[in-house]
């Protein structure tokens, strides 16, 4: 957890100080695109900032108040993150539309010298971040991955504009990256409301766990099965497990084991496991089990 605030920490700090040299950068060259990616840095700035506080209130151990612990509040802070771009992108578009109309003269020679550093900055950001494994991480290293690819837009742009004085570019630039922008953090978004609702994270195959476990000697069936992440990273599996006479009477602990050994290889460490005979447990495997108990005893009859 400490190298994951690190890494926020100071992806923060590199966007924050490109961030006011970018704004100096979008007055100087008179470029839309330039001054709407200042706009877009800056909301990227703040959702940096609470990241890395969130991450800081993220490793708090677990309390009365909160078993599980705080680290949720990663998966807050992406949505907050992915909230601040797509609020960014809809006030750029508004923006670009009228220079379609009326392009304006913009100074091609600072836009590749910023859009060099731009990528310089952008990249030394997503690298670090790229490390990281939880939710938050991710959305944050996309923002900076689609950064770099929009500042090399940019270059290519600012040399098109140099050679061929073709101005329009620049809003049509700016109009095709926040799309693209809008597109990325829209699927980063989905999968954060989907962990809120406790969802099954999408690295996870239900079926596939389904089946691992069914397949370990001794286990009958599974039901009331509930997978779901804290924060993208920690996942957490219930479920009840209708083991055989034989098993359940010489190895149910052993059997147990197994199965937990199965989830770690679905990235699945935290799991709670209420193992269960075909005669005393819920859910219908079990009204089939009590129907097969009544037919073999009215035939006995």
């Amino acid at each position: 957890m400490p190298e994951r605030e690190e890494r926020v920490r100071f992806a923060a700090l590199l966007n924050v100080i490109f961030t006011v040299l970018e704004l100096v950068g979008g007055f100087w060259t008179n470029s839309l695109a330039i001054f709407s990616d200042a706009l877009h840095d800056f909301g990227d700035s703040v959702a940096l900032i609470v990241s890395w506080l969130f991450e800081r209130g993220a490793k708090r151990s677990p309390d009365a108040s909160r078993t599980f612990g705080y680290q949720r509040l990663s998966l807050f802070s992406a949505l907050f993150s992915a909230s601040i771009l797509i609020g960014g992108s809809i006030v750029i578009i508004f923006q670009a539309i009228p220079r379609l109309l009326n392009p304006e003269t913009v100074n091609a020679t600072g836009m590749v010298g910023i859009a060099i550093t731009g990528i310089i900055f952008n990249g030394a950001g997503f690298f670090l971040l790229k490390k990281g494994e939880s939710l938050n991480e991710k959305v944050l290293s996309w923002h900076l991955l689609e950064d770099v690819l929009g500042w090399v837009g940019i270059l290519v742009g600012g040399v098109i504009i140099y050679f061929w004085k073709f101005y329009l570019l620049d809003p049509i630039m700016t109009i095709g990256l926040t799309v693209f922008i809008l597109y990325s953090v829209t699927k980063s978004l989905k999968e954060a409301i989907n962990i809120l609702l406790q969802g099954v994270p999408k690295h996870i195959n239900l079926e596939a766990v389904k089946q691992d476990i069914t397949t370990i000697s001794g286990v009958m069936g599974i039901h009331d099965i509930h997978i779901w992440s804290l924060e993208g990273e920690t996942d957490v599996f219930t479920a009840h497990v209708i083991l055989d006479d034989e098993a359940l009477k010489k190895q149910p602990e052993q059997i147990k084991q197994k199965i937990k050994g199965t989830l770690i290889k679905h990235h699945i460490e935290h799991s709670t496991i209420e193992i269960e005979n075909k005669y005393h447990c819920t859910g219908n495997i079990c009204e089939v089990g009590h129907s097969n108990r009544n037919r073999q005893k009215n035939v006995g009859k």
